[in-house]
C-alpha cells in the first residue's frame, strides 16, 4: 500500500491553502491573458463533482515510493490498483473522469510530451512551447508533465547543451504556474549513449523532479549473438540504473520503469529452447535486426501461453520467462516479464534506494471479470512493490 507523507497541520489550514491555490491560479490566468473560449487553449469547466478535485495536488503530497503508470486511454484506469499508484501519465484518448478519480485518491495526473530539436535553441520557441504545454495542463486540471526526446543529439553540440535548459525552464514555469506540479524526463535504460540518445543526464536530473529510466527494450537493438533475448534482463537493468548513480545523480532522482509487455521473435532457425536464431542471410551477407520481433502485451501473452508448445520456461541467467510456439512450421520464441521477474526487479528499488517504480503501460493487463485473468492481473500489480 502506498504511504502518503504530508506536512503537519489541521484540516482547516489545508482547506485554506487549497482555496489560496484557487486564487493564485485565477490571478495567474488573468496575468497570462487567458479568457474562456472555444479555443484549444481555453480553460474548461471542472468535470468533477467537487471543485476541490480539479485543484492540483499540493507539493507536500509526497510518497515514500512513487509508482508511475503510463496510461494510453480508454476505461482501463477504473480497474487499476489505486492503493499503489501515485502518478498517472496520460496519453492517447483522455477520459476526463480519470482526473476526478485520481485526485480523489491523492494521485497526480500529468501530460506526456515529446521535445523536438526545433524547440531547443531558440529561446522564444522554447517559451512558446512551454506556455502551450502549461495551458494544456491547466485546461485539463493536470498536475505536471512528463517529457521525452527521441532525436539523436551529438555530445557537445548546441542542442545537447540546450536540452537541460528547456527542461529547467519547463520545470520552473510549471512549478510556478501550477503549484505542486511534477516535471519528469524519460531516459534510456543506461546513460552510455545507447541507440544514439546521448544527453547530459546529470544536468537534466538536476533540472527536473526525477528521471523515469526506461529499463526495457534493452536488447532490442543490440541482439549481439543474434539470438532472441529478454526485454529487460535483471543484470542489465541493475547495471543501467547503477551507471546513472555513478554519474553522481541522486538515487532518489531515479525511477525504474518496467514493461508489462514482451517480444515475440520469429526464429530463422530454431536450435533449441532459448536459442532462437534470428540471423538473416542475403547472398554473401548476413544481418541481425530487431525488426525480427514484435511487441506483445502481457494480456495477450497470458492468452497464448496455455496453447504454446513449451509452456513457461525460466532463464536463470537473465531472470526472465519465455515460451515457444509454432505458426506454419516456423518457431516463435516469446520473452516477457511476469510477477516473478518483476518482483526481482522491484527489489532493485530498495537495493539502490530509488525514487520508485513505473509501468509501461497500465492498459497491457487484462481487466476482465474472469477469475483466472483477474488473479493474473492482481499478481502483476502486487509485484510492483517488494516486501
Amino acid at each position: 500500500m502506498k504511504q502518503l507523507t504530508v506536512s503537519d497541520g489541521s484540516s482547516s489550514p489545508a482547506e485554506r491553502m487549497r482555496w489560496s491555490l484557487v486564487l493564485v491560479q485565477f490571478l495567474a490566468v488573468l496575468a497570462l491573458g487567458i479568457r474562456p473560449s472555444s479555443g484549444a487553449g481555453s480553460l474548461t469547466r471542472c468535470p468533477c463533482p467537487s471543485l476541490n478535485l480539479c485543484q492540483p495536488l499540493p507539493a507536500d503530497h509526497q510518497y515514500q515510493v512513487e509508482v508511475v503508470v503510463f496510461d494510453s486511454g480508454g476505461m482501463d484506469w477504473k480497474h487499476y490498483d489505486w492503493s499503489k499508484v501515485t502518478t498517472i501519465v496520460a496519453f492517447g484518448k483522455y477520459d476526463r473522469e480519470l482526473l476526478c478519480h485520481a485526485h480523489a485518491n491523492h494521485v497526480r495526473v500529468v501530460l506526456k510530451a515529446t521535445i523536438s530539436q526545433q524547440n531547443l535553441i531558440n529561446r522564444r520557441k522554447r517559451a512558446k512551447w512551454i506556455k502551450k504545454k502549461v495551458l494544456l495542463a491547466r485546461k485539463h486540471f493536470m498536475d505536471g508533465i512528463n517529457l521525452e526526446m527521441w532525436d539523436v543529439l551529438k555530445p557537445g553540440s548546441e542542442n545537447y547543451h540546450a536540452l537541460p535548459h528547456l527542461v529547467q525552464e519547463t520545470a520552473h514555469i510549471f512549478h510556478r504556474e501550477i503549484p505542486g506540479s511534477q516535471v519528469t524526463f524519460n531516459v534510456p535504460w543506461s546513460p552510455h549513449c545507447k541507440i544514439g540518445r546521448c544527453f547530459d543526464y546529470t544536468a537534466i536530473a538536476n533540472a527536473c523532479d526525477f528521471l523515469f529510466v526506461m529499463s526495457f527494450d534493452i536488447e532490442r537493438r543490440t541482439l549481439g549473438d543474434c539470438l532472441a533475448k529478454p526485454n529487460a534482463p535483471y543484470n542489465k537493468t541493475l547495471a543501467g540504473l547503477s551507471a546513472y548513480i555513478n554519474l553522481g545523480i541522486d538515487s532518489k532522482k531515479l525511477l525504474m520503469g518496467v514493461p508489462w509487455y514482451g517480444y515475440d521473435y520469429t526464429c530463422q532457425r530454431f536450435l533449441e529452447a532459448g536459442r532462437c536464431d534470428l540471423t538473416v542471410f542475403h547472398f554473401s551477407k548476413s544481418s541481425c535486426s530487431f525488426r525480427a520481433s514484435r511487441w506483445i502485451p502481457y494480456k495477450e501473452i497470458m492468452r497464448h501461453l496455455p496453447k504454446s508448445l513449451s509452456g513457461r520456461y525460466w532463464d536463470d541467467d537473465h531472470k526472465a520467462p519465455y515460451y515457444i510456439y509454432m505458426v506454419n512450421n516456423t518457431h516463435h520464441e516469446v520473452w516477457y516479464d511476469d510477477p516473478d521477474s518483476i518482483s526481482l526487479k522491484s527489489s532493485i528499488v530498495k537495493k539502490l534506494k530509488l525514487r520508485g517504480i513505473g509501468v509501461w503501460i497500465g492498459n497491457f493487463l487484462n481487466y476482465g471479470a474472469n477469475p483466472t485473468t483477474a488473479a493474473q492481473t492482481k499478481e502483476m500489480w502486487d509485484a510492483l512493490i517488494s516486501e
